[in-house]
C-alpha cells in the first residue's frame, strides 16, 4: 500500500479525538489519539499494527494532525514518542509545539 492510498478520518469529541488511517475498503490501518490539555492537543499514542509498519501510515496520521494545527490554530504536545521524533525531524513545526 502506498501512502497516497491511505485515507485519514478525523474524529473530534471536543476534549479528545483521533485520527484514523483507513485503506480504500475502510479497514483501519492505524490511529493517532489525542486529548485536550491546556488548550493544546496532546498527541498521546500513535498505533500501527506491526504487519502494517514501514508503509508511511504513522507519518500520514501526524501530517493530518499538523495540517489541522496549522488551519485551526492549535498547538500540539508531542507525548507520543513517534510524534516527538517527527517534531525533531521537522524544525519548521517548532511553532506548533505546545
Amino acid at each position: 500500500m502506498k501512502p497516497d492510498q491511505i485515507e485519514i478520518e478525523r474524529r473530534n469529541q471536543g476534549d479528545h479525538g483521533a485520527y484514523l488511517a483507513r485503506d480504500g475498503d475502510g479497514a483501519e490501518l492505524g490511529k493517532l489519539t489525542w486529548t485536550l490539555r491546556d488548550g493544546a492537543r496532546d498527541a498521546e499514542h500513535t498505533i500501527v499494527p506491526p504487519q502494517m509498519r514501514g508503509r508511511g501510515i504513522a507519518a500520514r496520521l501526524v501530517d493530518a494532525l499538523i495540517e489541522d494545527a496549522r488551519s485551526d490554530g492549535f498547538t500540539i504536545i508531542p507525548s507520543c514518542s513517534y510524534v516527538a521524533a517527527q517534531f525533531d525531524r521537522h524544525p519548521d513545526w517548532a511553532d506548533l509545539r505546545g
